[in-house]
């Protein structure tokens, strides 16, 4: 028989989206071929601290208390080839080797580029966007920055640090209401799953609204609400050549597509896929795969879009480089409904994680100068 693919499956972590990342993990483990894997769950507590064990989501759900279990991480040695025990019993000492990791973790340290930097320095292939497009793809401000450049079409906006808002609170409440007006749309600028988001109507609201956004993050975004807009997205998959799914449509229970919308009240529906004309479709698919490369994205990415009711007008919302794996998710759902089952999508994204590992390993680490210079 061929030799399993030890699969590390990396969920949880120091995030406020560290329970979405639960129900994600949940799905992809219950998902992943046995005959084909040997899958290694991987929690990482809101703490920060490893737990590599069969029962890892359980026990994070729980939350219940790990300090007297044993600790494997990741060190930044590409020699060991896995996770290495760091408090343990002689029958825990070894190292649980991985062939590859495949991250299941939302926002900060898991989505931004942060452990993505860890397995690079391991040399352990990975699934997603490798620490540049994580980074970007994170960094709503920045992503925008570069979409603007590409000449894609996002809705007008303005940021700041939260330094400078408390600094001068009566200006950029002034900039936002001149350049911006109402309704607007309050954005931490390093989060996802709706986390710390707010549509504010009135001044009192922007107000609590950047609050709000600044209990998450340095930095602020804050949008022109597009209206009368339809929620789009397409997941887009692949490497060097990548192809997007069907659009499919999100229609929220709430006014907008909040946390409470996205897992909570189970009143949101999915359309899919998307009720747009064959033009249109094309276009939002078309756009999705220029703002994945544009980005610097890899393996996977979920591109989220608003348009106009009226006049059909596009505009590019936010890419999610490690998008929603649920059961409720529309990343999964439009590739089945273009014809990739859960199944294969995971073995896709494992399959091009090593594509992207040994690529990368042809590339030379070492220069050689034509005198030894630094000797002297």
């Amino acid at each position: 028989m061929a030799k399993k693919i030890r699969v590390g499956v990396i969920f949880g972590g120091r995030s406020a989206e560290h329970e979405v990342s639960l129900v994600s993990a949940a799905s992809v483990i219950a998902a992943l071929d046995r005959d084909r894997y040997d899958v290694l769950p991987i929690g990482i507590t809101g703490e920060g601290r490893w737990l590599s064990r069969a029962d890892a989501v359980k026990l994070l759900k729980e939350r219940a208390p790990v300090h007297h279990l044993p600790e494997h991480v990741l060190l930044p040695d590409p020699r060991k080839g896995g996770l290495t025990p760091i408090n343990h019993t002689s029958e825990e000492a070894f190292v649980q080797s991985l062939d590859v990791v495949f991250p299941v973790l939302h926002g900060t340290y898991g989505e931004d580029g942060a452990i993505q930097g860890l397995f690079e320095l391991a040399d352990i292939p990975y699934v997603g966007a490798g620490v540049l497009g994580s980074a970007v793809g994170m960094d709503k401000v920045v992503a925008k920055q570069l979409l603007k450049q590409a000449k894609i079409p996002v809705a007008p906006d303005l940021w700041f640090f939260a330094s400078e808002y408390e600094a001068g609170e009566k200006k950029w409440i002034a900039a936002i209401e001149r350049t911006l007006r109402y309704p607007c749309f309050v954005k931490p600028a390093n989060l996802g799953s709706s986390v710390g988001i707010s549509k504010a109507h009135n001044r009192a609201e922007l107000q609590a609204a950047i609050l709000l956004a600044s209990d998450y993050d340095r930095k602020i975004l804050v949008e022109r609400a597009v209206p009368n807009a339809r929620e789009i997205e397409v997941s887009v998959l692949g490497n060097d050549r990548p192809i997007a799914s069907v659009p499919g449509e999100v229609v929220p229970s709430n006014e907008f597509y909040d946390y409470d919308a996205k897992y909570v009240d189970g009143k949101s529906r999915l359309s899919i896929p998307a009720s747009l004309a064959r033009g249109a479709a094309k276009r939002v698919q078309s756009i999705a795969l220029q703002a994945f490369r544009v980005l610097g994205c890899e393996g996977m990415a979920r591109v989220d879009f608003l348009v106009t009711a009226k006049d059909r007008r596009i505009v590019l919302s936010e890419i999610n480089t490690i998008p929603g794996f649920t059961s409720i998710s529309m990343y999964p759902k439009l590739w089945e409904a273009s014809g990739i089952s859960y199944p294969e999508l995971l073995d896709r994204l494992i399959a091009l994680a090593f594509e992207r590992h040994a690529a990368k390993r042809k590339l030379k680490t070492t220069y050689r100068p034509k005198a030894d210079w630094y000797k002297s």
